[in-house]
């Protein structure tokens, strides 16, 4: 008896010691091993980059470039905010070149700054370049929605919103998107003559319309799932570059962890509350013909065919990709461009003349919406010194040849739509300058027919669906904006971007309004 005992308790500990070994080598690989086969492979094909560093790959490198270029503001408002914004990848590629490999923890990143294989990468024929998978924050923060999910899921939800978003629904939402400018400006009536930050007021107007025609609620309904999107957002972006270590991660968890689960359970009942809301309705019969987004999920989570059907946490992601970049890309398009417009008084004067032939003092309308031409370069200029979104990620699952390159399984690839849009090479000498006369005959020209060389909302398949649905809005708040006033920039005014998940004015944007 004794003698079974004791084997057993052998056979025990030998097991516990072989999976403990195998553990180790698994982590050993991960972390050391692969990291080095890695860089001596992509070593062999010419691409260098900052030598791995145990655990924490470059990531303490990039914390400290990116602390030391955000350590005050500009001087001055200069356009030149690509070595600010992301110091790392202007100072390596000035050491590597156009293409270099980079570390995030032991996570293999591939920076892509040569436009050609960028064009190969997003055009992904062969869905060779999925999406990366969200973990963590992010994850919390988008869930598996339409900007984030692959296969068949994001087809069906791909198809969906562009639906909803459409040209000919676009005209069925400018009267909300009217209204809701309308109401803005009437509350600024009372700033008349004085200064006004406007950050705040384009993201409560932004998310007033995102609320009303994708939701048809308004923003007070929404407002909690904004606030708690937003506090959200700040701890994805304080954690953008800490590495959580395997397994230690799951037993030491952060404030970070706890607030974002409690505030991740928040955003869910409080977007719960507006599907039964709606649903409620519905059973009343009094919402049954209503189109928008919301409408359009619950159709799907209602359908009979069960390989069509949604699940309520499909609807629940979803609606907070939708919340979420529903106004936050329009958000920071706005207040950068009237940033421009106050600083660029010629060009504020040539957008006014224009919407002022187009619709005098009527509201804009849906025909000579398309007509803006001024504005659309003012825009586009915007969108091309101040992108939302800076950086765009893509995965390799399997080994692929990308251009002339050999790429190993599970690498992932790191593109900057800001680094392109700061090339001289591609813009010119002029490349920092606001200067929207360079798309005055259109975006090809102005970018000698380099498809990727302006991509503020991405570029081939996963092209940000709401693209048409952000320019229109700009378009209208503007043309209504400068019908009503002339916008002087603030001497309290102090330009720092920062990118808090997307760039952004860190002290906001103030200027002083004058009516006209």
């Amino acid at each position: 008896m004794m003698s079974t005992l004791v084997q057993m308790i052998t056979l025990l500990a030998s097991s516990m010691f072989l999976y403990f070994l195998s553990t180790l080598f698994g982590l050993l690989k991960k972390v050391w091993l692969n990291p080095i086969r890695v860089q001596y492979l992509m070593k062999s094909q010419g691409i260098n980059g900052p030598p791995y560093e145990f655990l924490h790959g470059n990531t303490k490198d990039i914390i400290s470039m990116r602390r030391v270029s955000m350590e005050k503001a500009m001087e001055g408002i200069s356009h030149n905010i690509f070595p600010r914004i992301l110091p790392h990848v202007h100072s390596w590629e000035n050491l590597y070149g156009a293409n270099f490999l980079t570390w995030y923890g032991f996570q293999a990143q591939l920076v892509v700054n040569e436009p050609e294989l960028v064009k190969e990468i997003l055009t992904n024929k062969n869905d060779s370049y999925p999406k990366i998978d969200l973990e963590g924050y992010a994850k919390k923060l988008l869930g598996d929605g339409v900007s984030s999910s692959k296969g068949e899921k994001w087809a069906k939800m791909r198809k969906l919103v562009n639906h909803v978003f459409h040209s000919e629904s676009l005209k069925d939402m400018m009267p909300a998107m009217i209204q809701s400018v309308e109401a803005m400006l009437e509350k600024w009536k009372e700033y008349e003559g004085k200064e006004i930050e406007v950050f705040e007021e384009f993201r409560i107007l932004a998310s007033e319309i995102i609320s009303r025609t994708a939701f048809g609620s308004s923003y007070v309904e929404g407002k909690n799932v904004f606030d708690m999107l937003m506090n959200l957002t700040l701890i994805v972006s304080r954690n953008a570059h800490k590495i959580k270590l395997p397994v230690i991660s799951r037993f030491m968890r952060s404030n970070d962890d706890h607030e974002s689960e409690m505030i991740e359970k928040g955003i869910q009942d409080c977007i719960m509350e507006i599907i039964r809301k709606r649903s409620e309705l519905k059973r009343g019969n009094k919402e049954n013909s209503r189109p928008d987004f919301l409408g359009k999920l619950l159709e799907m989570y209602e359908d009979p065919d069960k390989n069509r059907r949604i699940s309520v946490e499909d609807i629940v992601d979803e609606c907070k990709t939708i919340y979420f970049a529903g106004h936050e890309t329009t958000t920071s398009l706005l207040s950068w461009t009237i940033l421009l417009l106050a600083v660029y008084e010629e060009w504020q004067e040539k957008a006014r003349k224009e919407v002022m032939e187009l619709f005098g003092e009527q509201n804009p309308s849906v025909d000579s919406i398309a007509r803006l031409k001024t504005m659309n370069m003012i825009i586009e200029e915007t969108l091309r010194l101040y992108p939302p979104v800076p950086v765009i990620k893509r995965k390799v699952e399997k080994e692929t040849k990308l251009g002339k390159l050999t790429l190993p399984p599970q690498i992932e690839l790191y593109i900057s739509p800001l680094a392109l849009h700061h090339k001289s090479k591609i813009w010119g000498d002029d490349v920092h300058l606001f200067k929207p006369q360079r798309f005055s005959q259109g975006i090809a020209k102005a970018t000698n027919n380099n498809a990727v060389a302006l991509l503020p909302f991405g570029f081939g398949p996963r092209t940000c669906a709401g693209l048409n649905f952000a320019m229109v809005e700009a378009k209208i708040a503007l043309s209504m904006i400068l019908q009503r006033y002339r916008l002087v920039l603030s001497p309290g005014y102090v330009h720092s971007p920062v990118q808090i998940f997307m760039v952004r004015p860190q002290h906001g944007v103030q200027v002083i309004l004058h009516r006209i």
